[in-house]
């Protein structure tokens, strides 16, 4: 007789390749696995199973949390462009056993495509569950049922805020403390906090809507208060609140959980998500029930959401909210955040939640055994030190990035943990890459004739956005609009823009980005002497996120008039020589070049490496399409 299991989120199919299949999930009871992969033929009867060696990890985070990755290398290469069926069993239980809904209409087992030649992919960023529009990700699930596999796109690639750390909806909040108990996780010691037990944030102080009240009155700590858990309203950018920012190990674990699988939200019942916490204002009562309705929604599609997870690889990378808002933006906020116990507990924390639900399945081999032994350890005793050694560990951790052999080559950048720190002032923003990560990412691009280049901040952005970024900082508040884009600091501008213009430059640049909560397209041409390579600076944010949606219309007009090709602002705000030639979205009304809308964006390359169409699947059913708009083409 089989041990009952169920499987708390995944399968998610990580990096796959003709010789090495990853994949990770989380159960509630220890699981040890088997598996058999099945290359389909046109006569699926004489299909035959691959022998295959597998590795597989276990940590173990709480009586009844469980993570796993497990490294699947066949004794020979896989094929490419076919279906290949898996048959992930779990203590001997197979999929219909612990996720009755996983498989496709017209399929006995859940599969994968491996297509290294990249001829389309899905990208997007900014998954807020309590934002109300539609799930982008629901629009992967629906492609890939209505799509034959021929025509499926190699890869999802997620580039920043797949969860939201630091805007937590208060219902999302409640959820997270009841769910924490089925899982038995160990009880967290805070530091330098007036709630010394995690416990107690669980269920005599949760402090819902106004977190930033644990903390002691001193100066240290409102100084902290003031960077990490202000909350503080943007009048450009957003009006994200840190009221109910995770702060344990067990809330990180379990938004992860309650994001990505409909399991955890099946362990709590009727009665417990039907109830509103005690303590609530009548303002935050309503607040409450309203982002509830929105969540009620984003429940429904997460079957979808696990399916698509399970079907299609998924390539991952941090931006500030899988970790908190303007993480690491300038030296002072990281002078200030890794300085208090507390709010580095908090950043080091949602860093080792990222590690074990992301970062691990991007580059298994980027983290050691050693470093895994000890993060287990860690997870065994919250709190201690053994805990804060661990995240010290975490945060001058340099392999966060990591490149994927496909055609042409995936790099996907790191662009939180390596920043090129103003030398003109502690307040400034910081440089998205430091010069030794530049030089770094130009000897990875040598030589190569194409490349798809994640970054989570749009390289080549908005310009009259970026410039009211300048004037921000120029009066000594970068914090105030999200000033991390790459023109911000001279130093990485300059670097960055040298090595588009290297002789051993690939020919054709894609830049995947996402971060700014709206999309765009523009295709940006270099001059140099050496060398013309085109670069196309496609965004997609977010997957469940939007602008305010009159600011953003306004700043899309302004910017076309401001700086219209024959502007003269242009020569005033020149940052290098290029040609900058934006696509206007389908059917957009006059002037508009940016889209605001919920969705993912599907990228079709032609064979040099060059995107061929760049499409926005929005969350509301909608296919916008980017079409070329040289009339508004302009030097910059």
């Amino acid at each position: 007789m089989h041990e009952a299991i169920t499987l708390l989120a995944g399968p998610i199919l990580r990096r796959t390749t003709p010789s090495e299949v990853v994949f990770w999930w989380v159960t509630d009871a220890p699981a040890e696995p088997s598996l058999n992969l099945i290359p389909l033929t046109p006569d699926s009867n004489t299909a035959i199973a691959v022998d295959c060696t597998l590795a597989h990890q276990q940590m173990q985070a709480g009586d009844s949390l469980y993570i796993h990755l497990l490294k699947v290398t066949p004794a020979r290469e896989l094929p490419t462009d076919k279906e290949i069926e898996y048959d992930l069993r779990l203590n001997g239980l197979g999929w219909n056993h612990w996720a009755e809904d996983l498989v496709y209409p017209g399929h006995k087992k859940p599969f994968f495509v491996i297509k290294p030649k990249l001829s389309h992919i899905l990208h997007g960023s900014c998954r807020k569950p309590h934002h109300d529009s539609g799930d982008g990700l629901v629009r992967v699930d629906t492609l890939l049922a209505s799509t034959p596999t021929e025509e499926w796109p190699s890869l999802l690639i997620m580039n920043g805020d797949q969860i939201y750390a630091d805007d937590v909806a208060g219902p999302m909040l409640w959820a997270i403390h009841h769910l924490i108990p089925h899982l038995g996780m160990h009880d967290e010691t805070l530091p330098c906090v007036d709630v010394k037990q995690a416990s107690r944030l669980h269920n005599d102080t949760p402090c819902y809507y106004y977190r930033e009240s644990l903390l002691p009155n001193t100066e240290a700590s409102q100084k902290m208060l003031s960077q990490v858990f202000g909350g503080a309203r943007k009048p450009v950018f957003t009006s994200a609140s840190a009221h109910n920012h995770l702060i344990s190990i067990a809330e990180i674990l379990a938004m992860y959980l309650l994001v990505w699988s409909p399991e955890g939200w099946k362990k709590l019942n009727n009665d417990t998500q039907k109830a509103l916490p005690n303590g609530l204002s009548a303002t935050e009562e309503e607040q409450f029930r309203r982002e509830r309705r929105v969540l009620e929604g984003f429940i429904r599609s997460l079957p979808q959401i696990r399916r698509a997870m399970a079907h299609l690889p998924v390539a991952m990378i941090f931006d500030d909210h899988d970790v908190t808002d303007d993480w690491n933006l300038t030296a002072e906020w990281e002078q200030t955040a890794y300085g208090h116990p507390f709010s580095a507990r908090i950043i080091g924390n949602a860093l080792l939640g990222y590690l074990l639900c992301q970062g691990w399945g991007n580059a298994p081999e980027h983290f050691s055994d050693e470093l895994m032994d000890r993060v287990q350890h860690a997870l065994q005793k919250p709190g201690s030190e053994q805990h804060d050694q661990v995240l010290q560990e975490l945060l001058k951790f340099s392999q966060w990035h990591y490149l994927w052999p496909t055609s042409p080559t995936l790099l996907v950048l790191d662009t939180r943990t390596h920043r090129w720190r103003s030398e003109e002032s502690l307040a400034k923003p910081s440089g998205l890459m430091d010069w030794e990560a530049l030089t770094d990412l130009q000897q990875h691009l040598m030589n190569l004739d194409a490349v798809v280049l994640v970054s989570p901040a749009p390289m080549f952005g908005v310009k009259l956005i970026e410039n009211i970024q300048r004037v921000f900082t120029w009066f000594g508040k970068p914090l105030l609009v999200d000033a991390e884009n790459w023109m911000a600091h001279p130093g990485a501008a300059s670097t960055l823009l040298n090595m588009f213009r290297h002789a051993k430059t690939p020919k054709h640049f894609i830049i995947l980005s996402g971060d700014v909560h709206y999309s765009f397209v523009y295709k940006v041409q270099l001059r140099g002497i050496n060398c013309r390579p085109d670069v196309w600076q496609i965004t997609s944010s977010g997957i469940k996120n939007e602008f305010p949606k009159r600011l953003l219309d306004v700043f899309d007009r302004l910017n076309r008039w401001l700086y219209s090709p024959k502007s003269p602002l242009n020569w005033f705000t020149r940052r290098r020589r290029m040609r900058v030639i934006p696509h206007k979205p389908d059917h957009a009304d006059k002037g508009e070049r940016l889209l605001n809308a919920s969705g993912v964006g599907l990228v079709s390359l032609n064979d040099d490496g060059s995107p061929k169409a760049v499409t926005q699947l929005c969350a509301d059913g909608r296919d916008v399409y980017f079409k070329l708009s040289e009339s508004d083409a302009r030097w910059d």
